[in-house]
This record gives structure tokens, sequence and C-alpha cells, in this order.
């Protein structure tokens, strides 16, 4: 059983491997393996990993997640700094976590969770100034942090712990993708004295946070108390402290990194289509003509979920993974041996042009008709059982932030500046200035 019967990418080099073209165009790369196969062989120096191409099988890797466990380079780096937390845990406890997390995000408690989101959406676009030029990246890091916050840990961290722990998240998170493939062979450059230094201090973080919690010995109904409390009914050994911790610091990231890049991106897409940018506009004043926006506001506001669903389709922030075959599995027309590394990316499938039509153009009317979470080759949030847990309160908490912002604010492009998306462990923005603009309601 072998690998070689997979097609090889056009372009390895001796010992390098696709190295180089993964550092000049990643983004191109990667969209460009479909035209080679349904499945392609990429070396990046001496690690060799299976891209999945069509949407079928992206779909089977998705499905059988007991086959294609978590594993392979980006997902252990993941794991590295989130241990067994939801996210990044093995197939055998996966679902054990799933079943326990599930009723933090019932919708009931979900609708709760965006009055407070529209709170701090509230507070963000009130302190913007007229004229100011925002780096909004880092503004829209700062809404979603505070959501998070509020409403999964009750406002539980103190402001200059939520911005230490973001730094230190950054170290991780700002590793690019290509340097990630390698991790497993413990390059120096993945090893420096900053990450572990920031690994510490984030768990040392979040296990301060579940002490002190179950010593207040009070049920806040949040993720927190959750987790807490199904460790007190079932026995500590079910549910170590450790493991806790672990999910503090995963729901806690991804919470503050995925809505934030979905958020950023959609504003740049909008200052690229003025058209839409200018509906957009009329739709919030139409809505939210007497009142900031609420979560009752949702279903009036089908074109800032519309922009949101395309900026996830284009830009999905988690952009690519990695399985590891726990046994020997076919995959398409070929057997795969245990121990392979696969990797599935969202960002590949989105652009695919027999699935999507003009696929690089920002069209947010192409899901008029068809409801992006009904479409199966439309995975921003993965599929499956690994489907991310919280993705309709993402979603909910981008389309408001999204017209709370259009409500207030004209943002338009700051000249000279170039936007370029960064292929690190998430799809990063390098460059976003907007220049802010009061709007009279």
């Amino acid at each position: 059983m072998s690998l070689r019967t997979i097609p090889l990418a056009a372009g390895a080099l001796p010992v390098l491997g696709h190295l180089l073209p993964l550092l000049r165009d990643p983004f191109g790369f990667i969209t460009g393996l479909p035209g080679q196969g349904d499945l392609v062989r990429i070396k990046v120096g001496p690690a060799t990993v299976v891209v999945v191409c069509d949407p079928e099988l992206t779909r089977q890797v998705h499905r059988d997640d007991r086959a294609f466990d978590k594993g392979g380079p980006i997902s252990e780096w993941n794991r590295r700094l989130l241990g067994d937390g939801l996210f990044t845990c093995p197939h055998h406890i996966h679902r054990r976590q799933r079943r326990q997390l599930q009723p933090v995000f019932h919708r009931d408690l979900v609708s709760g969770y965006l009055d407070k989101a529209a709170a701090r959406i509230a507070e963000l676009t009130g302190s913007w100034r007229d004229g100011q030029i925002l780096d909004v990246s880092a503004e829209m890091r700062k809404l979603t942090s505070s959501v998070v916050v509020s409403t999964l840990f009750s406002d539980s961290l103190p402001p200059d712990t939520v911005r230490q722990a973001l730094r230190d998240g950054d170290v991780f998170l700002n590793t690019p993708v290509q340097l990630l493939t390698l991790s497993e062979f413990k390059l120096p450059v993945l090893n420096v004295r900053e990450r572990k230094q920031a690994q510490q201090r984030l768990q040392q973080v979040s296990t301060d946070i579940v002490r002190r919690h179950r010593a207040g010995g009070r049920d806040r109904h949040d993720l927190l108390s959750t987790l807490i409390a199904d460790a007190d009914d079932q026995g500590a050994l079910s549910s170590p402290e450790e493991q806790i911790s672990n999910n503090v610091l995963t729901f806690f990231l991804a919470g503050a990194e995925t809505t934030s890049l979905t958020l950023a991106w959609a504003l740049h897409h909008l200052t690229q289509a003025p058209e839409v940018a200018e509906r957009l506009r009329a739709e919030v004043d139409e809505v939210l003509a007497d009142h900031p926006v609420g979560p009752a506001d949702l279903e009036r506001l089908p074109l800032a979920r519309r922009v949101i669903s395309e900026t996830l389709r284009l830009r999905p922030p988690g952009w690519v993974a990695s399985r590891s075959l726990t046994a020997d599995t076919k995959l398409g027309e070929h057997l795969l041996p245990a121990g392979t590394n696969v990797v599935v990316s969202p960002y590949l499938i989105h652009r695919r042009h027999d699935l999507y039509p003009d696929p690089e153009r920002f069209d947010p009317d192409r899901w008029l008709h068809t409801r992006a979470t009904a479409t199966a080759s439309y995975i921003p949030f993965g599929n499956g059982a690994r489907k991310c847990i919280a993705d309709n309160f993402a979603l909910g908490e981008a389309a408001l932030a999204l017209a709370g912002i259009t409500r207030q604010w004209r943002l338009d492009p700051v000249p000279g500046a170039r936007v370029r998306p960064v292929p690190a462990g998430t799809l990063r923005t390098k460059g976003l200035l907007l220049h802010a603009t009061a709007r009279e309601h």
C-alpha cells in the first residue's frame, strides 16, 4: 500500500518539495490543485500530506471522524496549545465533550448571548471618533473578545488579562501555515522560547479562571458553569480540571479569532463593492431607524446575513485543516494507509468553479435562493460531528455587528493602504485600515 498512486502536485523540488510555491503564492497554489486530481500529494521538505480537492471526498473526511481523526501537522500544532479541548481532542473523547457542551448553545441561551453581544457592539461603535483611521482587525478583535468574555465567562476576565491572552494567542495563530506543515519535525523556528512562555501563560490563566469560578460556588449559567457542574456531577476523573481549562482556552481564542476575522473581511469586501454597501446601508436604516441593533432584528436583516455568508465563503477563517488516518481507508479510488496525514480546505472547495460560478467575485446575492447552511459544499464551520458547535452564535453575532457598525459609521479605504491575506493557521488580514465617517440617523 503506497501513496505513490496519488498524483504529486506539479512544481516539487528536491529536498524542498513544494515549499517555494507555497511561500510565493500559497492561495494560488492550493486553488490550482483540483485540476491535478481529486486527491493530490504535496511535499513540504520531508513532510508529505494528501490534499483533498473533491467536495464529496471532503464530506467523507468530515463525516468519518473515527477514521479521519484529529491529527496531522495543523491539528497537532493547535493541540500543543489547546490540549484535549473540544476542537482538538481525539475521537474517543470528543462525543462525550460535545454532549456536555451542547446545552450551552441551546437556541434560548444563544438569544441571551446575542443580547449581550449587542451591548458590546454599541460600546465599541460608540467609542470611535469621526475621521478616525481604524485598524479594523484590532477593533474587531476587541469587540469579539469582549463578547466571548461577557457571554461565555460572565465578564470574569480583567481587561489586562484579556489583552495579554490575545497577544499570547497570536504567537501561535500568526505562525505561517507552511511552517505548521513542518511542525512534526520540531524545527528550532517552531520551538522558540517566546512560544513556550506564551503557552505557559495561557494555560495558567485558564486554570486560574476555573479555580476562581469553582471557589465562588455560583452557577452563572455560562459555559464555565456548565463545564464545572458536569465535572462535579460525574466525578473529577471524568472531567479533570485540565480538560476544563483546555476548553476555556479553546472557546476564548476561537471565539475571539474567527468572528473577528469574518467581520474584518466583510468590512473590507464592502469597500470593494460600493453598490452592495449602499444597499446594506438602506436595509439597516430602514430596520434600525429608531433603535440600536438587537437579536430581534436579525430576521429583518437578510442582506447583512448574506454578506456574512459570502464573506465566510471567500475568506473562511479556518481555511485549512488536517486529519490523520487511524486505519487503512479507501478515499475515492485510492486506499490510504493508516497514519496518512490528510488536508482539507474550505478555501479550496469554496473556489471551485463548478460549485460557485465566478468564485472570486464577492456576491452576497448568490445566497438569495439558497441558504448557505443548507449547501453541502459550503463548509466554513466544517461538517459532520466536528462541525463548530457555536456556528449559529457566530453567524448571529457577526450579522448584528455588521448592522450595528453600518448604522453608525461609513467606512472607506485609506489611500495607499494595501490589504493582504495572511496564510497563517487562520486566514488573517494585513494592512486593513479604514477611515470612519459618522452617519446621521
